[in-house]
């Protein structure tokens, strides 16, 4: 049981970094639905994955949820990426949730196929070794997964709630909900939140990014097990840090009064 729980945690193989790329709606032709994009200058480590579906609102259909599981699956074996941002490049829309005019022209087995897709894309984003944030004006990237995800967020009673309602909620009350961590005004180009999430995105860059990512590790499998068996996730994602030529700069730089320059190794 501890050997596979080992093996399970061990963070991916050093894949080549993904270069800037769009893919295009038909494979042929076509705008591209998705962007990728890997920043430079101080925020080299930071790539955002740009969504731009106009005609639909950022709505995910078949071509938009392919195009982004083909690009986090190369993204999340990427260890020069140390933060993923999602943003919109739609004025005044993050993601308008399921493409249902798509949907309503699926046969029922294609309908299963889809949404077993989508919960796959959001398990990939949830579960990625890249420390995922996501951008939007409008709280939470809308998928499946949400009776699941939702009372481990505000408990049963509460997310019984607001499924069974339907009920809309502004950033405010994501917010005070605990949905999301932080709500900004909007200025006048619209992308408030998306210099927000930058920011957020800027604060963890410098920090060691293996610690990070076993981190994110630890907690998300820690949080489906009782606390003796997270303790022990704990433990093997650690010792992976051990070994490692960022543990011991980081604990020079502390010695030494000075910032750390980790290396990700």
């Amino acid at each position: 049981m501890l050997r596979a729980l080992t093996s399970a945690l061990r963070l991916p193989r050093p894949w080549r970094p993904l270069q800037t790329r769009s893919c295009a709606s038909d494979g042929a032709a076509g705008d591209p639905e998705i962007q990728v994009r890997a920043l430079a200058g101080p925020d080299q480590g930071i790539t955002e994955i740009l969504m731009n579906r106009p005609s639909a609102r950022n709505a995910l259909g078949n071509v938009l949820v392919s195009e982004l599981l083909e690009a986090l699956a190369r993204l999340r074996e990427d260890q020069q990426v140390r933060v993923l941002l999602f943003r919109s490049g739609v004025k005044g829309v993050f993601c308008a949730g399921a493409d249902l005019k798509e949907r309503e022209q699926m046969s029922e087995a294609e309908v299963g196929i889809f949404v077993q897709r989508l919960r796959g894309l959001m398990n990939e984003i949830a579960s990625s070794a890249v420390m995922g944030l996501i951008e939007t004006t409008r709280g939470l990237l809308p998928g499946a997964g949400g009776t699941q995800r939702l009372p481990r967020c505000l408990g049963v009673a509460l997310a019984k709630e607001l499924i069974f309602t339907g009920r809309r909620l502004s950033g405010a009350q994501a917010q005070a909900l605990g949905l999301v961590n932080h709500t900004v005004p909007q200025n006048e180009e619209g992308n408030a939140a998306y210099h927000r999430a930058r920011a957020l995105a800027q604060e963890i860059l410098p920090q060691a990014p293996i610690a990070v990512r076993l981190g994110k590790v630890a907690i998300d499998r820690g949080m489906d097990v009782d606390i003796a068996s997270g303790m022990a996730i704990e433990g093997i994602c650690y010792a992976q840090n051990i070994p490692t030529q960022d543990r011991l700069e980081g604990m020079a730089a502390f010695r030494e009064k000075r910032p750390p320059r980790f290396v990700g190794k």
